[in-house]
């Protein structure tokens, strides 16, 4: 059991701070009741914090505050994603919220899944997931879709050059390059601006 849970510990201090999980994504590890077990112990010890039932995160930590920051909600959201087999991808608002092209913080994060309709209270926050036929999935990368769809939200008469930069601004300059070939399936107007920043930056 020690073994297993300092594994399963180790991979968890391998991943950034906010990243969501389960137990599926230790099964690789030991036994379910095994892997359980171990959550819980991480739980007890601090190391880990339960988000919902069944589902943890690796909490951020604000130095300003000295304290704990919520739950990351698009962690959260993928960690569930993987839990129950939805696909999922962010509504054109989260979306916009994601890459800081809303300065809002919305009281709610909503997500098109092609699961059941369900929503979660994550803290102050709610996590919404609406049922619907997925039109635009199956991207490799989640900036991918989180550009796609916050260029919808947008339109293409919105994109003047403060947009074009809080963009850049959002997206890793090195992630572009990926996205131009992940988004050859995005409407054409989408592509070609994505292609026309990734040249911009350089990629």
């Amino acid at each position: 059991m020690q073994s297993v849970e300092n594994k399963v510990v180790s991979r968890i201090y391998g991943l950034k701070r906010g990243c969501a999980f389960s137990k599926i994504d230790f099964l690789d590890l030991g036994s379910d009741a095994v892997i359980r077990k171990a959550l819980s112990s991480l739980e007890t010890k601090g190391t880990i914090r339960r988000v919902l039932r069944g589902l943890y995160d690796y909490p951020r930590f604000s130095k300003l505050l000295d304290a704990k920051m919520g739950p990351d909600l698009d962690q959260v959201a993928q960690a569930l994603a993987r839990k129950n087999g939805w696909r999922i991808q962010a509504s054109e608002n989260t979306a916009l919220n994601l890459l800081g092209l809303s300065t809002q913080v919305p009281a709610q994060a909503v997500y098109l899944s092609d699961g059941p309709s369900k929503t979660f209270l994550i803290g102050k926050r709610e996590l919404a997931f609406k049922k619907c036929a997925l039109k635009e999935s199956g991207f490799k990368h989640a900036q991918s879709e989180w550009v796609v769809q916050a260029l919808k939200a947008l339109g293409k008469d919105q994109m003047n050059a403060s947009v074009r930069r809080q963009l850049m601004a959002g997206v890793p300059k090195k992630a572009w390059r990926n996205l131009v070939r992940d988004t050859k399936t995005a409407p054409a107007w989408v592509h070609k601006i994505i292609r026309e920043i990734a040249e911009e930056v350089g990629q």
